[in-house]
């Protein structure tokens, strides 16, 4: 084989590498991003006019999460908390009401102390929704009966339902789902800066 045939064979081979690679890229991305993000993709498929649209938002939530200074609670943390929520689901007998608002307050205060913004419910889903999308469906369904908590339209058996949507979340925050892969990532970086 001459090499102008071999130039022309490396060239289309090549070219043919780069067609699949550009067709295969987007299904890789597309499974990744379904199973990181669970029902949370679909859910921000169904907003957007297009899925590559939709998958660019995800994208961007998991470099802005990547920037977030988050930490796991401390054991006595945990404690902490969890001796909290039991207030909060023994409030409830007396006043259904302000438990659910004790709930929101408490479970924003998790948020806050491993690292979350807690300033706009909007950005707390899309921050959330990196590590935490499991529970993320009950999030906003609690979210939606606390916000209309205020009025005579919410019962008793709503506000008990929402406390159950918000305890999965938090049960997610406390039991830390994402730190190890976080603390697995640290520990990479701290061993790849002590071997140079």
């Amino acid at each position: 084989m001459s090499s102008g045939v071999l130039i022309i064979v490396i060239v289309l081979v090549v070219v043919a590498a780069l067609f699949v690679a550009l067709l295969v890229w987007p299904m890789v991305r597309r499974q990744r991003l379904r199973g990181k993000f669970g029902p949370e993709y679909d859910r921000t498929v169904e907003e957007h006019d297009d899925r590559r649209a939709a998958e660019r938002e995800l994208a961007e939530r998991e470099k802005r999460h990547a920037e977030l200074e988050l930490r796991a609670l401390t054991p006595e943390q945990k404690q902490l908390y969890t001796a909290e929520w039991v207030e909060v689901q023994e409030r409830f007998i007396d006043d259904p009401a302000e438990a659910l608002q004790a709930a929101d307050r408490l479970l924003t205060t998790v948020m806050g102390q491993r690292g979350y913004p807690t300033e706009n419910f909007d950005q707390q889903v899309a921050d959330l929704s990196v590590e935490h999308a499991a529970p993320l469906g009950h999030y906003r369904a609690a979210h939606e009966i606390a916000t209309r908590a205020t009025g005579t339209e919410v019962s008793t058996e709503d506000r008990r339902t929402a406390i159950v949507h918000y305890r999965e979340l938090f049960q997610d925050l406390l039991n830390g789902a994402g730190d190890d892969k976080k603390t697995a990532d640290k520990k990479s970086e701290h061993d790849k800066k002590a071997l140079s």
